[in-house]
């Protein structure tokens, strides 16, 4: 089944969602700006698009995801101040 739901970041939200595949569960946190997604997430696609991008990775849930960091980003993001290790938290503030 698929979960979504909106979170506060400041006075804008985030909308996230996670939908469970075969084996992983695909995850998703879309903001005005640009998104963050788990490993699926295909960073040359990103960038022939100009996307803000970011990648995470060894998450399994919403929560995992809002406590990791940056694994790699596209170029639109790091033009936005967005850096590998970068705590997602303050990623969403700019995506948002």
């Amino acid at each position: 089944m698929i979960q979504h739901r909106k979170i506060k970041v400041g006075k804008k939200s985030i909308e996230t969602f996670l939908i469970p595949l075969l084996g992983k569960n695909f995850i998703l946190l879309k903001g005005a700006r640009g998104y963050i997604m788990c490993g699926y997430l295909n960073l040359n696609a990103a960038r022939k698009f100009r996307e803000v991008a970011v990648k995470i990775t060894g998450v399994k849930t919403i929560a995992e995801a809002l406590k990791t960091s940056v694994h790699s980003c596209s170029p639109a993001a790091a033009k936005l101040g967005i850096v590998k290790g970068q705590p997602i938290t303050a990623v969403l503030k700019i995506i948002a």
